[in-house]
């Protein structure tokens, strides 16, 4: 619901919300009740708008126009306590609070006054909330008690939240577990890891599932934890964590496989598709007695055989062995893109990045392969061609293979750099242009651009759209050009 108010600018729901209630509009009918953020942006908007020291946006309520006392609010219904609750006044909201018993809807209020300046309206708002508090409503209350527990009288809202949740029935804190906002999720699972709510092999599944970084590693924590414990079954536990999506989680499970006595399953993850879970299965192997060069080396000693796993070429980099370049090399030209692409970057971990080695590659037909071979080239990229890489920024080539040349070409500096950028100033790719035109605005005379070059003149005049007349005689005078 959204109307335009005079006197104030509506920048957020709260306020809003406190002219409508002023007006005499339903609560639920201004304000989304299961948003934590909306009633902090009441409490905040009701004193912005309706009782303001300076001029008011909307009139007063016609009680608070008769008269503050708190007496008062014995007429009020649901609306007016709502704005009561949030009124300038402690002895106005202490009043209100008692009023608010019978009206369940303002419970998010009373949680909100638990943290209250005032120790009168404090104490009187955690007394009522004590009484009215029970485990499904701590449960649809647990954001906002979470977000008011962040302020610096909060914590009183989070322990009883904490008593009331330890009540909670498994399909109460399900919905707590499922829950949008991850810092829920986060001590929903916290307060279940420590009150034993959940089995471990719960919790490891409850890791491979959640996408939030620290709920993942409360729960794989707690899982592994308990993997030597009486009648757990380590398969319960380490399948879901070994076959997760998040590296974080694999990692976690391969390095439970040493805590379970099982090892030599980690083998299995040396060439992982990600560098924390090979870092993590080369240390269980080194501890078990393996050697995981010796694994890596003879996985990329056949360079034709298409079923080289990517992670193991770049395994084998990790270990740091630049002998093992020349295992490397080969893989060039191997007819796997993933795995071309993880040579050359194990040739870059091994500081081997030959240029005249990898630029052939620039022309390759995968992007990814491209990308490594730039990120790779960058540091020598003045090694390159200057007229090569030219041609290679030209409409007609493709698109990743444009983006390098252009990026090595900014790279290499000089009269180049302009040159390239600012013939792409123009061109029909949006993402392109804009990149050209931020290389030109960027672009200062390096120490081997040839004073008074006439070049770099017409070339910023080219380009001139994008600066100021100030900047740019500024630029021309960097590079000897004008007065």
């Amino acid at each position: 619901m959204r109307r335009e108010f005079e006197g104030f600018e509506d920048s957020g729901s709260g306020a809003s919300a406190a002219v409508l209630l002023a007006e005499g509009a339903e609560l639920s009918g201004v304000l989304a009740v299961d948003d934590p953020g909306g009633w902090l942006s009441l409490d905040a908007g009701v004193r912005e708008v309706c009782w303001s020291y300076g001029p008011r946006a909307t009139p007063l309520p016609a009680w608070e126009q008769a008269s503050p006392l708190p007496a008062d609010l014995t007429r009020l219904g649901e609306s007016g306590l709502a704005l009561a609750l949030c009124h300038r006044d402690g002895r106005i909201r202490e009043a209100a609070i008692r009023r608010a018993g019978p009206h369940p809807a303002l419970l998010p209020l009373i949680v909100i006054r638990c943290s209250d300046w005032a120790a009168p309206v404090r104490e009187r708002a955690r007394t009522l909330l004590r009484g009215a508090l029970d485990p499904a409503i701590a449960v649809a209350l647990t954001p906002l008690i979470l977000l008011v527990g962040r302020r610096e009288r909060g914590g009183f809202g989070v322990e009883l939240l904490r008593d009331m949740l330890r009540q909670a029935t498994p399909g109460q804190l399900a919905t707590l577990f499922a829950h949008p906002d991850y810092v829920t999720r986060r001590f929903a699972y916290r307060l279940a890891a420590e009150d034993r709510r959940l089995s471990p092999a719960e919790l490891a599944r409850a890791a491979a599932r959640e996408f939030d970084a620290v709920a993942q590693d409360l729960c794989a924590t707690a899982a592994l934890a308990a993997l030597r414990e009486a009648g757990v079954d380590p398969a319960d536990v380490l399948e879901p964590l070994l076959n997760a999506r998040s590296p974080r989680v694999r990692s976690a499970g391969v390095t439970g496989l040493r805590r379970a006595g099982q090892p030599e399953r980690a083998q299995a993850f040396l060439g992982d598709r990600s560098g924390r879970v090979r870092a993590c299965a080369r240390y269980v192997v080194r501890q078990h007695g393996g050697d995981p060069v010796a694994w890596y080396r003879a996985r990329c000693a056949a360079p034709d055989d298409p079923r080289i796993v990517p992670g193991a070429v770049i395994g084998l980099a990790e270990c740091q062995d630049r002998a093992d370049g020349a295992l490397l090399r080969p893989l060039l030209v191997h007819p796997g893109d993933a795995v071309r692409g993880q040579a050359v970057a194990g040739l870059r971990v091994l500081d081997l990045a030959d240029t005249h080695l990898l630029r052939p590659l620039l022309d390759d037909p995968a992007p990814g392969v491209v990308r490594q071979t730039t990120e790779a080239l960058l540091p020598s990229a003045r090694q390159l061609p200057a007229d090569w890489l030219l041609e290679r920024i030209a409409p007609e080539r493709p698109r990743h293979v444009r983006v390098a040349a252009f990026r090595l070409l900014h790279a290499h500096g000089g009269v180049m750099a302009l040159r390239a950028a600012a013939g792409l100033v123009h061109d029909p790719d949006v993402k392109l242009r804009t990149w050209a035109g931020q290389s030109v605005q960027r672009w200062h005379p390096s120490a081997d651009v040839r004073p008074a070059d006439p070049e770099v003149g017409g070339l910023l005049d080219r380009c001139k759209h994008l600066f100021s007349t100030y900047v740019l005689k500024r630029r021309k005078w960097e590079a000897g050009l004008g007065d």
